[in-house]
């Protein structure tokens, strides 16, 4: 198939088929005469690389997608998956302490009704930045 049908059977642009193509990431892509032409396993490829990007992988992080069909490239794969998730775990934590840092400022907070409710400590942070 040619770079158009390749773009709306993955609901990608032909520009960014052809980035995927310059950082490697669908291997060696066939050509008749001046044409690219795709197989079925490019809309396999397409769609793992869409899908990591959705994740929050970065194109130059996919490089081991280009031999996800050994085991040594399965394994660079399984290690990025675990790299990512780590930084996720990371992310979370960062999250759930803010959440609580808010949670208890709330609590904190609730007793003021108004600001004259609250004491000269606690009226500088319902007041806006300037």
């Amino acid at each position: 198939m040619r770079i158009v049908e390749l773009a709306a059977l993955t609901g990608c642009t032909p520009k960014a088929l052809r980035l995927y193509e310059a950082h490697g990431l669908l291997g060696t892509v066939a050509r008749r005469g001046s044409y690219r032409s795709y197989g079925p396993e490019d809309v396999q490829r397409v769609h793992w690389i869409r899908q990591a990007q959705a994740l929050g992988f970065r194109l130059a992080a996919l490089q081991p997608l280009r031999a996800i069909d050994t085991s040594a490239g399965a394994a660079a794969v399984q290690a990025l998956i675990r790299s990512r998730r780590r930084a996720i775990a990371r992310e979370l934590a960062c999250l759930q302490a803010a959440d609580a840092a808010l949670a208890a400022l709330s609590e904190e907070l609730a007793g003021c009704e108004d600001s004259s409710g609250c004491s000269a400590a606690d009226r500088h942070l319902l007041q806006p930045r300037t």
